[in-house]
């Protein structure tokens, strides 16, 4: 009998992580930067719940995204310079053997530098390589990525990995791109999970704000 109440409990807060899982995803999607920063430094057990929940969706894919950028990484050289833009527990900084600055909104680990994914504490033209894996969240896209210009040097490379059913239209979305700075070298649609973008820093952004930049909240349903 203490085994039944015992598993019944467990899926009970298993229901209740779920969601408090949805609910902070929904925050996060549905406010800015900075608001997400805020929330979290109102209250940092929460972004360890979210990581949780984050976690194990992404499980069950057949293939997690930053495997494919680590793969990415090791077949360009070690000397390159990478920011990381929600780097999570730095998988991707424990997994090259670049010097990678690893940005988040609390520290899972003691390499993250806390802080709003539009304002990173870099200079102008720093880095190399910067790295959206799957964080590109917030309602203020274009600061975001007009911040990733802002660090990467010219002609220095942007990855962004996203969940595929958060684009409306690719086309529309790329073309922004263009719009703050950045050129498509290649981009990956082949997995229903994720899509692999990889751009090229053409020069800074242009003024106004692009159409087209715009991403679906990513709405986990319920289990």
């Amino acid at each position: 009998r203490s085994g039944r109440s015992a598993a019944l409990r467990a899926r009970m807060e298993e229901r209740l992580l779920g969601a408090r899982f949805r609910y902070l995803n929904q925050q996060l999607y549905t406010g800015s930067s900075r608001d997400a920063a805020r929330l979290f430094r109102a209250d940092p057990a929460a972004f360890h719940l979210y990581h949780r929940g984050f976690e194990r969706q992404v499980r069950r894919w057949p293939e997690r995204p930053v495997q494919r950028i680590v793969r990415y990484l090791r077949r360009r050289p070690a000397s390159l310079v990478v920011a990381d833009f929600g780097c999570g527990d730095c998988t991707l900084a424990a997994s090259v053997r670049n010097r990678v600055h690893c940005f988040d909104l609390v520290p899972l680990s003691p390499r993250v530098t806390v802080c709003d994914m539009a304002e990173v504490p870099l200079a102008d033209e720093s880095v190399d390589v910067a790295v959206f894996c799957l964080a590109l969240m917030g309602t203020n896209l274009q600061e975001i990525l007009g911040e990733a210009n802002r660090v990467l040097k010219l002609g220095g490379t942007l990855m962004v990995a996203e969940v595929a059913s958060r684009f409306e239209d690719i086309h529309a979305f790329l073309k922004a791109m263009a719009q703050l700075g950045f050129r498509t070298v290649s981009k990956d649609l082949s997995s229903s999970y994720f899509y692999l973008l990889e751009f090229a820093k053409t020069g800074p952004c242009r003024a106004g704000p692009p159409p087209g930049l715009r991403l679906r909240p990513c709405l986990y349903k319920r289990r």
